[in-house]
C-alpha cells in the first residue's frame, strides 16, 4: 500500500530528502552539502548538476534508511531555495551556466537603472515585489545577455528557464514536464500575482522570451512521474512550493494573522493575509503563500539575507568556532556591558531596507571587545532584523498588532538566540516539535493530493509546540538595545540606492 511520502528539500547550502508517514511524522532523512561558488565580489553561484546529484543521492539514501520500497511511495513533494535561476538546454537537459543564487547581487546596477527609469511602481503593483537583484527576472536577462548564443537559443525555443524546483522536475521526469507552482512563480518578478499568469508587459521590460517559461500550476497538482531508472518504479510528483511557503504550510499558518519565521541561511518571515493581497507601504513583499484548487492565499513577507549564514561566517571566515553549535557557549561569555552590533550586510540588506550596496559592519567595539562579544552580536542580529520586519508588518496591517511568532530552521536550536528574539520582539516565540517544517510542508502538499492527508484546518490543529520562549527583558534595556541597532544600521547603509 502506498502510504508514505518522499519530500525533497533543496536548500541554499545543502539538499535533503525526508520520508514521512501518513501522520507526517519523519521516518528517515539524508542531507548533503554542496559547494558554494563566489566568482566575483557579490556573485554567488551553484553548480546545478552537483545539486541534481545530491538530490538523487539523498533521496535514495533516505528511502534506504527508511527501508521503504519506492513502490510504496504515494508521492513526492518538492520544496526549494527560491529565486535561484537556472537556464538549460532542452535537448540535453544541461545548464548553460551555473545557477545564479538568490543572494547574488550582480544585477544591482541593472535594477538601479530600471528604478531610475520609473519602472518599480509597475513591477510592485503587478508582482508584489520590489525591484531588486534578489528576484529571478534580472538574473535570467543576465544569462541571456552574457552566455554566448543564449539569447539566440532562447528565441529559437531551444532553452528552458526554471527555479530549482522546475529544474529538478524536468530532470526527475526525464524532460517531460516543464512546470512550476504558483509560489515559486511569484518570486520571479514576471508573474502577475493577482491573475496568476505570466505578464507580457514585464517580459517585454526585461527582454525575456515567453517560450522559456514553465507552466504555472497549483501547489497540489499532478506534476508527472519520475523516470523508472531513478528509483526502480515511476513515482508521482504531487506537491511543490518554495521553501518559505512550504514552511508556512508546515507550521500550520492557514489563518489570516498567523506568522512564521524560518532561520536557515537567511531569515524569512511570512504573515498570512488571506485572500487579500496587501500592498505594503513599508517595503515588504506581497507574495503568494499557497495556491490550492485554483484559489490563491497571500502573505506579507520580509526577507533577511543573512541569518545562519552569519554563523557560517564565524566558522569559515573568522574561524572562531569549529561548529555552528559552538556559538551559544562562546556568546554566553560576552561582557554584558559591551554594546557591540553586527549588521550582516555581506550581500546587501533585505527588508525593509533593500539596499543592495550596503556591506557588513561591526560597531561599538572597545578595547575590551573580543571574540565572545562579536559572536553574541552575530546571534543578536537575527533578533534585531526580525523586529525590523515585524514592525513593518504591523504598520502595513495594523489589525495584526499582536503576534505569536512560530519559528523553525537550524538557528532555532540556539536557546540564546530564541530567547533574545522573544526579548527584543516583546512577543512569545513558539518552536515546534517537528522542526523540519519546510520538508513537512512539501510532504503535506503531496499527501493531500494523494488523498492521505486531512484538510488544512485539521492539519493545523495537529501542530505541536516543543517550547515557548516568553519575553523577560526589561523595557528599558530593550529600548536601549533597539536604539543602538537602529544607529548601527544607519551607519552601515550610507547613501541610499536610489
Amino acid at each position: 500500500m502506498s502510504n508514505v511520502i518522499l519530500a525533497i528539500d533543496q536548500g541554499t547550502t545543502s539538499s535533503r530528502a525526508m520520508v514521512f508517514d501518513k501522520t507526517l511524522s519523519p521516518i528517515a532523512a539524508s542531507q548533503k552539502e554542496f559547494k558554494q561558488h563566489f566568482p566575483s565580489p557579490g556573485f554567488v553561484e551553484h553548480d546545478a548538476e552537483e545539486i541534481w546529484n545530491t538530490v538523487v543521492e539523498t533521496a535514495k539514501s533516505a528511502l534506504s534508511q527508511a527501508n521503504v520500497n519506492a513502490k510504496h511511495i504515494a508521492g513526492i513533494g518538492i520544496t526549494n531555495q527560491r529565486e535561484t535561476t537556472v537556464i538549460w538546454d532542452k535537448t540535453t537537459g544541461k545548464p548553460i551556466h551555473n545557477a545564479i543564487v538568490w543572494q547574488d547581487r550582480r544585477t544591482a546596477d541593472a535594477c538601479q537603472t530600471l528604478r531610475r527609469q520609473g519602472h518599480e511602481a509597475l513591477i510592485n503593483k503587478k508582482t508584489g515585489l520590489l525591484l531588486d537583484p534578489y528576484f529571478s527576472a534580472t538574473k535570467i536577462a543576465w544569462i541571456l545577455d552574457n552566455v554566448f548564443g543564449a539569447r539566440d537559443g532562447a528565441n529559437a525555443g531551444k532553452l528552458a528557464f526554471g527555479t530549482m524546483d522546475c529544474f529538478l522536475l524536468w530532470r526527475l521526469t526525464g524532460g517531460k514536464v516543464h512546470a512550476t507552482d504558483a509560489t515559486n512563480a511569484s518570486r520571479t518578478m514576471l508573474l502577475d500575482i493577482h491573475t496568476g499568469t505570466w505578464d507580457d508587459e514585464l517580459l517585454k521590460l526585461f527582454n525575456i522570451p515567453k517560450n522559456i517559461l514553465p507552466e504555472v500550476r497549483d501547489c497540489c497538482a499532478d506534476f508527472g512521474t519520475t523516470t523508472s531508472d531513478l528509483f526502480g518504479v515511476p513515482i508521482p510528483i504531487l506537491g511543490m512550493a518554495g521553501d518559505q511557503q512550504a514552511a508556512t504550510i508546515g507550521q500550520g499558518c492557514f489563518t489570516p494573522g498567523m506568522m512564521k519565521a524560518t532561520y536557515g541561511t537567511g531569515c524569512f518571515a511570512l504573515l498570512n493575509t488571506g485572500e487579500k493581497a496587501i500592498q505594503s507601504k513599508n517595503r515588504l513583499l506581497t507574495t503568494i503563500a499557497y495556491q490550492l484548487d485554483g484559489r490563491r492565499t497571500y502573505a506579507l513577507e520580509g526577507s533577511i539575507f543573512m541569518a545562519g549564514a552569519t554563523v557560517q561566517w564565524l566558522r569559515d571566515g573568522l574561524k572562531i568556532i569549529k561548529h555552528a553549535s559552538d556559538a551559544d557557549a562562546l556568546a554566553i561569555q560576552a561582557n554584558s556591558a559591551e554594546q557591540v552590533y553586527l549588521v550582516p550586510a555581506f550581500v546587501g540588506l533585505g527588508a525593509p531596507w533593500w539596499n543592495a550596496n550596503a556591506r557588513a559592519s561591526i560597531t561599538g567595539l572597545t578595547r575590551n571587545s573580543g571574540v565572545p562579544e562579536i559572536t553574541r552580536a552575530a546571534l543578536e542580529a537575527v533578533g534585531y532584523q526580525t523586529r525590523d520586519l515585524l514592525e513593518a508588518m504591523h504598520a502595513d496591517w495594523p489589525a495584526n498588532a499582536s503576534t505569536v511568532l512560530r519559528v523553525d530552521g537550524g538557528m532555532t536550536k540556539s536557546e540564546m538566540t530564541m530567547q533574545f528574539l522573544a526579548d527584543i520582539l516583546n512577543a512569545p516565540v513558539d518552536r515546534p516539535v517537528v522542526m523540519e517544517t519546510t520538508a513537512r510542508g512539501a510532504a503535506y502538499l503531496a499527501g493531500r493530493k494523494a488523498g492521505l492527508m486531512p484538510d488544512l484546518q485539521t492539519f493545523a490543529v495537529n501542530w505541536q509546540r516543543d517550547k515557548r520562549f516568553e519575553p523577560r527583558m526589561e523595557a528599558r534595556l530593550r529600548n536601549q538595545k533597539w536604539a543602538g541597532w537602529k544607529d548601527a544600521v544607519q551607519r552601515t547603509i550610507g547613501p541610499a540606492d536610489a
